[in-house]
């Protein structure tokens, strides 16, 4: 077999080496599955958008979008930037749909939404 001919097969092979070895273990805590199924913004107006428009995936771990609360998977998207997240959040990114199904938010009631959700489980004490 001639060299390419393998080497999509070699460059998938080493595509997935090296998600498994860089994602580590940062399956969330029974701490943090809890929080992310049981808590809600402080505010009620918040709160409402909340469970409307992110808690399906946030808060059930039925997609790969990170749980509420979980701060080791919020954290790489947290160092590119709230301007960053809330573009993504307007675009869409992955699954998420674009403005994360609320067509009435803001760029704050994002950023607020995204402060709430990103905030450790452990530091609201989980």
């Amino acid at each position: 077999m001639k060299l390419h001919q393998r080497l999509p097969g070699a460059v998938a092979a080493t595509i997935a080496i090296a998600l498994t070895a860089c994602n580590g273990d940062h399956s969330p805590s029974a701490a943090v599955q809890a929080h992310a199924a049981n808590s809600s913004p402080a505010s009620p107006e918040l709160a409402a958008v909340y469970q409307r428009s992110c808690q399906t995936c946030h808060a059930r771990g039925t997609s790969d979008a990170p749980l509420t609360g979980h701060g080791d998977a919020w954290q790489p998207r947290l160092d590119k930037g709230m301007d960053t997240l809330v573009d993504n959040v307007v675009s869409g990114m992955g699954g998420m749909p674009p403005y994360g199904l609320c067509m009435d938010c803001n760029a704050e009631q994002f950023r607020q939404l995204i402060r709430f959700m990103a905030t450790p489980a452990e530091a609201e004490g989980q």
